[in-house]
């Protein structure tokens, strides 16, 4: 049986961040694991730029991102074991794998790094009624296609979904000759990054329908249209607003789920709104030794803060290894008024007086001109002004050290620390919150 420190399944951005700075924090044998033959997992595929602007202040493509991490990982020492699945993690560290030149494996590590990303959403998951003919892909799959394989999905294209994948594979195939008749998105407001919206979709003509959905597919072998239709406030198509688009394909960009197989293994406790695990502030699972990060915990819109969440696991998997993890008292956080969740979910107040803490949570809706509060019983311990807030687009806040822990002492360990967003204008409640 080989034993390692710490042992970080997935070789996405999450896991080559997480391994590297585990190595950097003391960490002596990191184990880096992934089941493709290439470091660097979904960022391979995506070779627009846009990438590591917030954190490298460099607009890089997602394999020079990737690139980028791979080169630290191997730097700071970290071994890596491709092309090798990962079949199940025991409590107690306790991981089995398989791969070709090794056969059966059995590693047993003192910490365990969950990073193994997302999927995505099918037409299964999604129910899409009529035919099923050829035509139809995930805009992940498409995407693949394209950029590392060199086919095209098809000539005329509909994509049904507004996430940030199905927006830039409208632009790509654009690009590549292709004509992208309709992005339809069945809420009221769209998926994806604003950015993405104007570059990907109005920069090339390309009409994007709020508040509709595919209700038919057409075809026989191959996709020959999509009848669409308006939803209601329910989201259910409006009887006589249908109308149909000729198209040879059709394509899914309708949401990620995060993979928690392992997760789920382990004995950890999801949250039923992200589907990810509950992680405390050092991204450490329910399970001891357990820990998390990337979008295997939470839908990300952007790369860099994947990156910075990966950090926070690789050096809380190496305090854990080397006995230094926080004790004490701690105090659960909570998505409240406009806010439809907050991740981590568990705060520890050691912690809260020692450094700052981020914490990442999404809007419920679209709103402008609010404050992002973080409350502790009646007291805003610290508010942010948002002049803008999507649900496609991740708010960030940063609680500066000390802010928390006193009011938690002043009401008592059952408290939570409420995350809640508030018009501007309208009365705060208590005063003394500072303010960002």
């Amino acid at each position: 049986m080989a034993e390692c420190d710490i042992a970080v399944i997935g070789a996405g951005p999450a896991g080559l961040a997480a391994a590297a700075r585990a190595k950097q924090c003391g960490a002596c044998r990191v184990i880096l694991m992934d089941r493709d033959r290439e470091l660097g997992g979904i960022l391979n595929q995506c070779i627009h730029n846009g990438f590591g602007l917030q954190l490298l202040s460099q607009e890089l493509t997602g394999p020079e991102y990737a690139e980028h991490f791979i080169n630290e990982a191997r730097d700071a020492g970290v071994e890596t074991m491709l092309d090798t699945m990962v079949l199940s993690v025991a409590p107690g560290g306790r991981i089995t794998a398989v791969n070709r030149s090794g056969g059966l494996m059995r590693i047993s590590a003192k910490a365990i790094i969950l990073a193994m990303g997302a999927r995505e959403r099918n037409r299964g998951a999604v129910t899409i009624p009529g035919m099923r003919p050829a035509g139809v892909f995930t805009a992940g799959a498409a995407q693949r296609f394209v950029n590392m394989e060199g086919y095209m999905p098809g000539k005329r294209i509909v994509v049904l979904g507004s996430g940030d994948i199905g927006l830039i594979m409208a632009r790509r195939l654009t690009w590549e000759g292709a004509r992208v008749e309709a992005v339809l998105e069945i809420l009221p407001f769209p998926s994806g990054l604003t950015r993405n919206i104007v570059q990907c979709l109005n920069d090339q003509g390309i009409p994007l329908y709020l508040g509709h959905t595919v209700v038919d597919v057409h075809g026989e072998e191959r996709v020959s249209g999509v009848t669409v239709a308006r939803v209601d406030d329910s989201l259910k198509p409006i009887p006589g607003t249908e109308w149909d688009i000729e198209c040879d394909t059709l394509l899914l960009s309708v949401g990620l789920i995060p993979e928690n197989e392992l997760t789920r293994d382990a004995g950890g406790e999801l949250d039923p709104v992200t589907g990810g695990p509950v992680v405390t502030d050092e991204m450490e699972t329910s399970v001891p030794g357990v820990f998390a990060c990337g979008n295997v915990v939470h839908i990300h819109d952007l790369v860099d803060n994947v990156t910075r969440e990966a950090w926070t696991a690789g050096e809380g998997a190496a305090r854990f290894v080397a006995g230094r993890q926080p004790a004490g008292l701690t105090i659960r956080t909570r998505a409240g008024d406009g806010i439809r969740y907050v991740v981590p979910h568990i705060l520890h107040l050691d912690n809260l007086a020692a450094r700052d803490v981020r914490l990442f949570m999404r809007a419920m809706r679209p709103d402008e001109r609010v404050q992002v509060e973080a409350v502790v019983g009646d007291q805003v311990v610290f508010s942010k002004f948002e002049r803008v807030v999507r649900p496609a687009e991740m708010i960030a806040l940063t609680i500066p050290r000390g802010k928390v822990s006193s009011g938690v002492a002043a009401f008592g360990s059952e408290t939570r620390l409420i995350v809640r967003v508030r018009p501007r204008d309208c009365d705060a409640g208590p005063k003394g919150g500072a303010k960002a």
